[in-house]
Order: C-alpha cells, then structure tokens, then sequence
C-alpha cells in the first residue's frame, strides 16, 4: 500500500499536473493584465476628451461675448436674399441660435487644443522620432481646419443656399425659413468642411510614421473619389450634382494633394535607436535585408 501512494502521490506532482494548473493561472493573470492595460487606454481618452471640452467651453465663454455679432456673420448668406424671411416658432429658440453660432465659432477657436490632445492620445503609441511630429501635425491642422471653415462660408454654403432659394423663388413658393433648421445647416457644413481638410495634414503623419505609402494611396484612389461622393451626398442639402461636387471637388483635390505629400515626406516605418526603445535582432536584420 504505501510504494502505491507514494507512486500516486508523485503523479499527482508530475510536470504535466503543475502545467495544467500554471497555465491557466498565467492565462488569467495575462488576462488581467491586459484588461488593465485597456482601462488605462480609457482612462487616457476620457482625460484627453475632458481637457478637449473645457478648452472648448473656455473659447465659448470668450466668443460668447460677440454672440450678437457671430449671429450676424452666420445668418448673412440667407440675409442677402431680399426675398427670404426667417422665421421662429418659439421665442425661447433665439437663444439656442445664439449658443449654436458660439459654438461653432468655439471649435474654431479651440481646434489647436483640440488637436494637441488628440495628438497627445496617440503619441504613446509613436516611437520617439515619430513623436516629434506632434508641432507639425498641430500646426497644420488647425490652418486646414480653419481654411475648411473659410471654405464652407464663403463658397459651399452660400452657392448651395442660393440654388437651393432661387429654385424656391422660380416655383413661385415665398421662401419662409425656418431659423433653427438653417442655423443646424450651417454647423453641419462648416464644421464638416473643416474636417474634411484635415485629410493632408493625417496623410502627412501616417506617411512619415510608415503607416501609408503614396503608392498605396494611389492604388484607392477609385475608392476615395467614390467615398468623397458619398460624404458631400450625406453633407450637402440638395442632390443637384453641381453643389454635391462643392464639397467632393475639395476632398478629392486633397486627397491628391495627401498623394503628394505622402511621396515627399513618406518613409518606412523603423524603431527608434534611443535605450528605451532598443531594436531587437530581428528588427536590425530585416532592415539590413531591406
């Protein structure tokens, strides 16, 4: 009886036996640890989003102060239609128009905290010589942002709004707007607008970090020009193909101007030589091989 339970015995500490217990130990631990690592990632976009808000809050506090005059920029382009009345349903509705023009003048003011954050989000995810992008990136975006804006004011919105008035005015139909539902129109355009001109300064980064090439970019472009379609589509208020290429014209340009800058600036994507951040063998020779 006894060399029988030491036999057992001895089994039931065998390596086989450790290894069914080790493994899903080391299973659950590596779980755990990478559901940490997720939460910090949440952790990090909620930071950066909350930091995002108040800097937008802070620029609306200031552009609150020219609310009157913002009301007047934005209502211009339906104003300078002698033949168009706006019109409100209810009175409390005059202050919604005027937190919604500061608004908008608010993610303009705020577009380059905005854009830091966003960029300080993705950062930890760049080796070191590809975070030093970041003023560039900044920099360029918020110009893009800002001409989109300019673009949306002085060129699509107003020839979009004046086909769509004298084809009111034509079917003999006296146009009586409806205040909210313009003003809702000129957010959506002018901000979408200015993040479609974010297009070469994201292809100037995903080039420079190897993450898209120009001869990639090239090999879509069917694709882009089919997307551009498709987002003026959603975007512009009328489906007459002139005002559609408005805004797909301006993607599709940029796109090609993405081209140019990915075949300029792009370059493969290697690891950083800095300690922290050692290469590994097999990284060095694939790049030797290259």
């Amino acid at each position: 009886m006894m060399p029988s339970a030491a036999i057992s015995r001895e089994r039931s500490w065998s390596p086989h036996a450790f290894h069914r217990l080790a493994l899903p130990m080391l299973a659950g631990v590596g779980a755990a640890v990478q559901m940490m690592s997720f939460i910090e990632h949440l952790e990090e976009l909620r930071r950066r989003i909350l930091w995002s808000v108040a800097a937008v809050l802070l620029a609306f506090g200031a552009c609150w102060i020219f609310a009157t005059d913002l009301y007047d920029l934005a209502s211009a382009p339906i104003r300078a239609n002698p033949a168009v009345t706006l019109s409100l349903s209810r009175p409390q509705d005059i202050f919604s128009l005027h937190m919604k023009v500061t608004l908008v003048a608010a993610i303009f003011l705020a577009s380059p905290v905005v854009l830091t954050q966003a960029w300080l989000f993705i950062a930890p995810g760049l080796y070191r010589h590809e975070r030093r992008y970041a003023i560039p990136f900044v920099l360029s975006a918020s110009v893009l942002f800002l001409c989109g804006g300019a673009f949306a004011y002085f060129l699509a919105f107003p020839m979009a709004l004046r086909f769509l008035l004298d084809w009111i005015v034509a079917s003999r139909i006296t146009p009586i707007i409806d205040a909210v539902e313009y003003f809702d129109l000129f957010f959506s355009i002018t901000v979408a607008l200015g993040l479609v001109f974010q297009i070469p300064a994201v292809i100037f980064v995903l080039s420079r970090i190897g993450l898209v090439t120009a001869r990639g970019l090239v090999r879509y472009v069917k694709h882009a020009i089919l997307g551009a379609l498709i987002v003026a589509a959603l975007i512009t208020p009328t489906t007459d193909f002139a005002n559609m290429l408005l805004i797909a014209g301006p993607m599709i340009v940029l796109y090609g101007v993405g081209i140019g800058v990915a075949w300029l600036f792009g370059r493969r994507r290697v690891a950083d030589d800095s300690p922290d951040e050692p290469q590994s063998e097999l990284q060095t020779e694939s790049q030797t091989e290259s």
